[in-house]
């Protein structure tokens, strides 16, 4: 905790989450915490995630964070990689924030340089597009990050982020 926040622990493997409706414009969001994807530094964004292809964030720092998810909201969706304040890489998904017209070829080669630079971040799991992309996928078992907050969809019910 700092100042009276909850902050992510790179060292724990610890990284903040937000997820935010894109589509209607309601400006609701749910934020959490997300761990094992080995992070150490920067963040990443994508707006491919099951089933509502909600705007995702995930990182070790609120100002990566914010510019991943300004950075896809500027090009009309996509994945992206962040840390130290650049832009490492990014896959721009303009048609619905989730394709791009572009030859196979050049798409090949832009998830190649995504897929780089969350290695150089100290991702250990392959494609983590794959597993963000479930994170707020309310009809899998166990706890989900939604853009309505942390929901239990075991029991259809919303669930506090801290316990007393």
């Amino acid at each position: 905790m700092k100042d009276g926040f909850v902050q992510a622990d790179a060292a724990q493997d610890i990284m903040k989450m937000a997820v935010f409706e894109r589509h209607h414009e309601t400006g609701t969001k749910g934020s959490g915490f997300l761990k094992g994807f080995g992070f150490k530094k920067g963040a990443m964004a994508q707006t491919v995630s099951h089933d509502a292809h909600n705007l995702l964030v995930a990182g070790t720092n609120d100002e990566d964070m914010a510019l991943a998810a300004n950075t896809l909201v500027e090009c009309g969706g996509g994945m992206c990689a962040v840390a130290d304040g650049k832009v490492l890489a990014l896959v721009p998904l303009p048609i619905a924030g989730l394709m791009n017209d572009l030859p196979a070829e050049e798409m090949a080669d832009l998830i190649s340089k995504l897929d780089a630079a969350w290695k150089e971040m100290g991702c250990v799991i392959n494609s983590p597009y794959m597993t963000m992309a479930l994170i707020p996928l309310a009809c899998l078992p166990e706890l989900r990050l939604t853009n309505r907050g942390l929901v239990d969809c075991r029991t259809f019910q919303f669930v506090d982020l801290f316990v007393e």
